[in-house]
């Protein structure tokens, strides 16, 4: 069997095994804030589903499992709404713009397989915050709020995978408060990517969609309530970015 070719997974199958592995994405993403875009996107793009089909989904099953999150952190006072606005409201429009942007399938499997590859070096390394106290500008969030933003819509992921990093680089705050805000980060581009994506008339499959939503949904709420500080993720990190790193290899190979 040749490696760069999609796995081979028949309906029946996939009824079934995509839930299950979508159900303890959710759980694991969910519980450090974010919304696994990217492995439901790695996942889908291994098992051959169209691209045109994934990307709607990957969007709906990020707002399913943030959305919690982001009530829960927001109850718990780590979302500052007021200190996060210089990046959703740059990132808002731009990932509208990426989400409405009319990619074919080609330029959209490499750039996928592009963004899957920095994203398995980011959650590897997941770098602490900065003991030097680089300068948090705002001129620099709303930048970095504009461009993450384009890069989601454009590839139908949150972008929290990239934001938090950068983040915890330039000392923005502590962790929880990161996760706040990459979680609504998320929440808000995903919803913004998809309202794009419906500007250009691509429609989500139901059918296909709403089992990944009930099992995103259930993985999510567990993850939210463990939270990092209860589950200990370390190797299953490590894992994910392996997967995740090799899935945006054989894309590439597949498409360059």
């Amino acid at each position: 069997m040749n490696p760069c070719q999609p796995l081979v997974v028949n309906p029946v199958e996939s009824q079934v095994l995509l839930p299950l592995l979508f159900f303890f994405i959710a759980l694991v993403y969910a519980s450090v804030g974010f919304g696994g875009g990217t492995s439901y996107l790695a996942l889908m793009a291994l098992t051959g589903i169209d691209y045109v089909t994934m990307r709607p989904a990957a969007l709906l099953c990020n707002m399913v499992v943030v959305a919690g999150g982001t009530l829960i952190f927001y109850r718990e006072g780590h979302l500052n709404l007021k200190k996060s606005l210089p990046f959703v409201a740059t990132s808002v429009p731009f990932a509208f713009l990426g989400g409405y942007y009319r990619l074919d399938e080609s330029a959209f499997f490499i750039l996928l397989g592009l963004a899957l590859i920095v994203a398995s070096l980011l959650i590897w390394f997941q770098p602490k915050s900065a003991t030097t106290g680089i300068r948090n500008l705002p001129w620099l969030n709303v930048c970095l709020g504009g461009g993450i933003g384009f890069l989601s819509g454009l590839v139908s992921i949150g972008g929290g995978i990239f934001l938090s990093p950068v983040l915890h680089l330039i000392n923005w705050d502590n962790g929880k408060k990161i996760a706040a805000l990459a979680s609504f980060f998320i929440l808000v581009n995903s919803l913004a990517g998809f309202l794009g994506q419906l500007a250009q008339s691509i429609q989500p499959d139901w059918s296909f969609v709403l089992p990944l939503l009930v099992s995103v949904f259930i993985g999510g709420q567990i993850g939210s309530r463990l939270g990092a500080t209860r589950l200990n993720l370390v190797y299953i990190r490590k894992i994910t970015a392996l997967l995740i790193l090799v899935a945006g290899a054989n894309i590439l190979k597949d498409h360059l």
